[in-house]
């Protein structure tokens, strides 16, 4: 690359490699290598590793949650059914390599903490405006998420036609 990078594409390439290899992909001389630039444009932007992965995280939370909240509202369908479409249709190694990074990091497992409580918080209130209780919204944004951490952790993707059919069971169970 012969133009000057911003700490924006070292985060954008940081999440590439994590989604593609994992945690301790995120390493200022193998990014740079792919990247074609020294690692000196790394340590310009960051003052560490740690800082760079803090970034990372930080923009995985933008992501993960604020995005596909920002997408689902702006898609003028009931937000529910979006919500299931957007999240369950997603490629989910991201999701994955975040997840297992947290079982060795504390700075990801906050973020992974801070994620799923932003994730149901919106749940609930989704359930709530369709007219389920507190109590029933919160126990059933608690199964959605729970199906859907398990779909996100589990093996190979499912057929489109065949997932839609799962969807629209889960959407009749958790609505009914």
């Amino acid at each position: 690359m012969t133009e000057q990078l911003s700490a924006d594409d070292w985060i954008k390439e940081g999440l590439k490699a994590l989604a593609k290899s994992g945690f301790t992909a995120l390493k200022a001389d193998p990014l740079a290598k792919s990247m074609g630039v020294s690692r000196g444009s790394f340590y310009w932007h960051f003052a560490d590793l740690g800082a760079f992965q803090a970034a990372v995280l930080k923009r995985w939370r933008e992501i993960a949650a604020d995005q596909i909240i920002a997408d689902v509202e702006a898609a003028g369908d009931e937000p529910l059914k979006a919500l299931l479409r957007r999240s369950f249709g997603a490629r989910l190694e991201l999701e994955r390599a975040v997840r297992n990074w947290a079982a060795f990091d504390a700075a990801a497992q906050g973020a992974v903490r801070a994620i799923d409580r932003r994730r149901l918080d919106y749940i609930e209130g989704l359930l709530e405006k369709r007219g389920l209780k507190a109590a029933q919204a919160q126990a059933r944004a608690q199964i959605l998420y729970w199906t859907f951490l398990g779909f996100a952790l589990s093996g190979p993707p499912v057929l489109a036609a065949r997932l839609q059919a799962l969807l629209d069971e889960v959407l009749t169970m958790i609505a009914a």
